[in-house]
């Protein structure tokens, strides 16, 4: 067995195959970047060897620094966990010559899957069913266009050295294909600096289906059933679960039983899967499940098939590597009961999806649901940052039950208690998407969350529950309570004219009277929402609001809400209503239109920012002057960072 294994990777998948490691008692060499020197993986590794700055390109993509650090603390192994260099043949083989043990695929076996044409040309000749199209050597535009049409539309033209859904174009008509050819060969070129494509038939009620496959040096290899990843947004997977919905045991032998014969084709050694592309407009049938990629690595999804099988997959890639044999023969392996996997990101579905980035002040993700513990697969705490340069993943959240139903539930219930703040996150989007009449009958295909459209984004006002807890907390600090509450929420006269307490949320919005009952009396609470750790809650599962410095945190089906109090004389909160101008999102200061002291009319230009190759410009929302000012030209800044301050014209 291994004795001492570098992992070149970061984050979550660091952290998981640490816990392996550790629990074989193999002694584990982290490697990190600027941005990552007080990383988790950091701090559960033996040793850690700082290799480049915090872009990936300076650090985690430099393999030569890997490897370096790899023979400066004495590692005998580099497991590459997934996406980086992964799937890198070069760097395989650049470790494999360092004298190193390379935990993954033989580099010729990447090299034989790398290219999209070129892994189907091998599959047909396996006897892998493959997706009906054009894989030829002839990329002009006129064969291209004779192809698309030879194999009818809709059709879908894919970049051959592509992944994550980039260089790729569904085309509906002739007259769009030119268009479609143009765009996707560009976008090819400048994410793989390979313009060759495939043409492929588009399938119209598709699912994705994956099979794990594992295989050793001595020859053997298995599978380990499939899983389900048709749930996804422009092309990345949202939720995966094992084993796959209305799928028999026919189907499931034939799919199984082709990713055999793929992984053999190619003689794989280690983790792989082999996706699948299924016509699901008639259920699952073995004639219309198709082979589309293979990916030589471990997935992001990999634990639901741990959790159905009882395997742990890291170990087994470490085993393997370490020249043994497969530590299960297939018919010692089974399926039990059902496992399921939400990705939990910081973005924001309120803003389409943008990243939200900065400091996880406030972090909670419950892991006990009915007696039984969830699985969190995790790379942060709470005080970590999520930053720019990395993918936004929280954690993926992973439940496993006797049923289907069941594994939902408990996983709904997670998303819907998962508590971060000022860090958003897709948690309520999660829920909703895990309370789809459609997911839950398992009628799923790689269109649902597109068809589904807004009725999967959380609805921007907190429900009456939720002012309830607010309004209740609130009066209970601010008057019979104690702590830092009490001293903040002074009284005043509402728009009523009644005496209640001052308290603002963070939109803006038209004041709210919450009414409570409290010894017999009734209590008028005002609650004003602004736009741009003891609990206080209703029982029975309902929202709790949780004091933290800044006020009061609610999480309602997986969205966190934070309250601070009103202070009279004082600021009225931070939004422009207020005259504080704050950054809508991460990006970059292109333009700074005003200095301080300057006078501004209402819808004069401020300053313009940078972000998602967007320009967005932020205006005054009323007459005044600027009292500060926090733009710079070129400055890079983060979601509701404060960049200009201004105050009214009397």
């Amino acid at each position: 067995m291994i004795a001492s294994l570098l992992i070149a990777n970061r984050g979550e998948i660091a952290c998981r195959i640490i816990r392996t490691a550790r629990a074989l008692g193999i002694r584990t060499v982290a490697v990190f970047s600027e941005a990552d020197a007080q990383a988790l993986h950091v701090a559960q590794a033996d040793e850690a060897v700082h290799i480049g700055a915090s872009p990936a390109r300076e650090s985690y993509l430099v393999g030569e620094r890997i490897i370096a650090a790899a023979l400066s603390t004495g590692a005998e192994a580099i497991h590459p966990g997934y996406g980086f260099l992964s799937e890198n043949a070069d760097f395989a083989e650049a470790v494999i010559e360092a004298g190193l043990v390379w935990v993954g695929p033989r580099p010729d076996s990447i090299r034989a899957m790398g290219l999209k044409d070129a892994a189907k040309q091998r599959m047909i000749a396996a006897g892998v069913p493959v997706t009906p199209g054009y894989l030829g050597a002839d990329q002009t535009p006129a064969r291209l266009r004779a192809e698309a049409d030879a194999v009818g539309y809709p059709v879908l033209i894919k970049a051959v050295a592509g992944g994550g859904g980039k260089g790729m174009r569904r085309v509906d008509e002739p007259a769009a294909f030119d268009d479609a050819l143009a765009s996707c060969q560009r976008e090819a070129a400048a994410a793989f600096g390979n313009t060759d494509v495939l043409i492929e038939k588009y399938i119209l009620s598709p699912r994705h289906i994956e099979v794990q496959v594992f295989g050793d040096t001595h020859g053997d290899v298995v599978h380990l059933f499939e899983r389900d990843c048709s749930l996804q947004r422009r092309h990345q997977k949202v939720i995966e679960e094992a084993p796959a919905p209305g799928m028999d045991a026919e189907t499931r032998a034939a799919i199984c039983d082709a990713a055999v014969r793929a992984a053999k084709a190619v003689e794989y050694v280690g983790a792989g899967t082999i996706e699948f592309i299924a016509d699901a407009s008639e259920g699952l049938r073995a004639d219309r499940i198709w082979f589309m990629e293979m990916n030589t690595r471990l997935q992001v999804e990999h634990p639901v098939t741990e959790e159905i099988t009882g395997v742990d997959l890291v170990e087994w890639q470490l085993r393997v590597a370490s020249g043994e044999r497969l530590p299960k023969r297939q018919d010692q392996l089974a399926i039990n009961g059902w496992a399921i996997e939400a990705r939990l990101y910081a973005e924001d579905p309120a803003t389409g999806f943008l990243p939200s980035i900065g400091r996880l002040d406030y972090l909670d993700l419950p892991n006990f649901h009915r007696g039984r513990k969830a699985r969190i697969e995790t790379g942060v705490r709470q005080g970590d940052t999520v930053s720019t340069y990395y993918d936004p993943m929280i954690a993926k959240l992973v439940t496993h039950a006797p049923t289907r139903a069941q594994a939902i539930d408990n996983l709904e219930r997670m998303t819907a208690r998962t508590r971060c703040w000022p860090v958003k996150t897709n948690a309520g989007f999660l829920t909703l998407a895990l309370r789809n009449a459609r997911f839950a009958a398992g009628q799923i295909d790689t269109g649902l969350i597109a068809a589904e459209g807004a009725a999967l984004i959380p609805v921007a006002q907190p429900s009456d529950a939720v002012l309830q807890v607010v309004a209740r907390s609130v009066f209970e600090d601010g008057t019979g309570g104690s702590g830092p509450g009490r001293r903040h929420a002074g009284r005043h006269a509402d728009h009523n004219g009644r005496g209640g307490q001052g308290f603002r949320l963070n939109r803006d919005a038209a004041p709210t009277v919450v009414r409570l009952a409290e010894g017999g009396k009734a209590h008028d609470v005002l609650l004003a929402e602004r736009q741009g750790a003891g609990e206080h809650g209703l029982g029975g599962g309902g929202p709790k609001a949780v004091r933290i410095d800044a006020g009061w945190a609610v999480t309602e089906d997986g969205v966190t809400r934070l309250f601070t109090a009103y202070r009279p004389g004082g600021p009225q909160g931070i939004g422009a209503s207020d005259g504080a101008i704050l950054s809508p999102m991460p990006g970059r200061i292109i333009a700074v239109d005003v200095a301080e002291g300057m006078a501004v009319t209402k819808g004069q230009k401020l300053v313009t920012l940078e972000a998602m190759k967007m320009e967005h410009g932020l205006t005054a929302p009323f007459d005044g002057v600027v009292t500060a000012l926090h733009a710079v030209d070129g400055g890079q800044v983060s979601e509701g960072m404060l960049l200009v301050q201004i105050e009214k014209d009397d």
